[in-house]
């Protein structure tokens, strides 16, 4: 009988902006341990806030299953912010260096766990759409990023976009400009509002546009959607078809021949809305798209993409093997 060593051991790490995941599992897909530990976005507070993530969620699988971070075969760091600021890659790769003793690893960004959960590690497109939205996809060894240039001027489709627009809508509301609907009783509901007015109060000097904060009101529009608020049927309808634009966009330069059959799958909490998974899909109704359900979270993604890196990725039986625990373990992991 083989022992786990013999299979080798992969661990996944998969940073967001409220926690860190982490997932150590086996060649042949036995989830292994889990845990969790804070936020790894490190953007405007310090760098180093990343290597005390790492040691407290490493130190957790391997307490689990009493081995060492010299037993780890490889391991996928993957980072909220990575690649965002040049200056500070140098440095972040040297992180897992210090936490594993050793240099069998590699860093990227999330999006990149996203991407290796969703489908499971193979070619195609995965698109993001949490906070932020962003596409990653993979093709004949090239890999791509499109979108994700923050909340200011991009990340169409996301949650924060979304939320924004829906604020939009209520001061027109408020005002008389936009017939009201039942997104103003849902938004002045939600946020406990004296007086309409109210909401500069909240968005702008209690929560000073804090992005997470922001984008959470997203669910206040989808539920306004619901109701029938037609304002907030078309924003959903329309975020779906801007993230159908970024999987175009990213096919068309991937290099994918004419006809070729691209598989393309999704993460993140605006999918759960029907208004933005039925505008996304008929947007891509007349391109050659495989749409596939999500098949692991990012963090498992994060562990099999580290066994790809290592030269040993799992075989088909295995990464079956991993959702079955996976359907156990972990509850909506593909949200973010």
């Amino acid at each position: 009988m083989r022992s786990t060593s013999d299979l080798g051991m992969f661990l996944g790490v998969d940073g967001g902006g409220t926690k860190t995941a982490f997932a150590l599992l086996t060649g042949d897909g036995e989830l292994l341990a889990t845990a969790l530990a804070p936020s790894s976005y490190y953007l405007g507070r310090n760098i180093g806030l990343v290597e005390d993530v790492l040691r407290s969620g490493v130190a957790s699988v391997c307490g689990e299953t009493r081995i060492t971070p010299a037993d780890i075969t490889y391991a996928f760091v993957a980072l909220p912010g990575y690649g965002e600021v040049s200056g500070d890659l140098a440095a972040l790769n040297a992180i897992p260096d210090r936490v594993l003793g050793h240099q069998r690893y590699g860093c990227d960004n999330d999006m990149v766990a996203g991407w290796a959960g969703s489908l499971g590690a193979v070619d195609g497109v995965n698109v993001i759409a949490g906070t932020g939205s962003m596409t990653y996809g993979e093709h004949n060894g090239r890999g791509l990023r499109v979108g994700g240039w923050g909340e200011l001027f991009d990340d169409e489709g996301s949650a924060y976009w979304i939320a924004i627009r829906g604020l939009n809508a209520f001061a027109r509301m408020s005002d008389g400009r936009l017939p009201a609907g039942p997104l103003h009783k849902h938004i002045a509901d939600h946020l406990r509002l004296a007086t309409d007015l109210d909401l500069v109060d909240v968005v702008l000097n209690r929560w000073q546009g804090d992005r997470m904060k922001v984008a959470s009101l997203a669910r206040v529009v989808t539920a306004a959607a619901a109701d029938g608020d037609t304002t907030c049927v078309e924003i959903l309808r329309e975020a779906g078809r801007r993230l159908a634009d970024l999987v175009k966009t990213t096919i068309a330069q991937l290099g994918y021949a004419p006809g070729d059959i691209v598989p393309v799958s999704w993460s993140g909490g605006v999918f759960a809305s029907e208004e933005v998974r039925g505008a996304f899909h008929e947007r891509l109704a007349d391109t050659p798209v495989d749409l596939r359900d999500p098949l692991l979270p990012p963090v498992l993604g994060a562990a099999l993409y580290a066994a790809r890196l290592a030269g040993t990725p799992l075989r088909t039986e295995a990464v079956d093997r991993l959702r079955t625990h996976a359907t156990t373990v972990f509850q909506g992991g593909n949200d973010a």
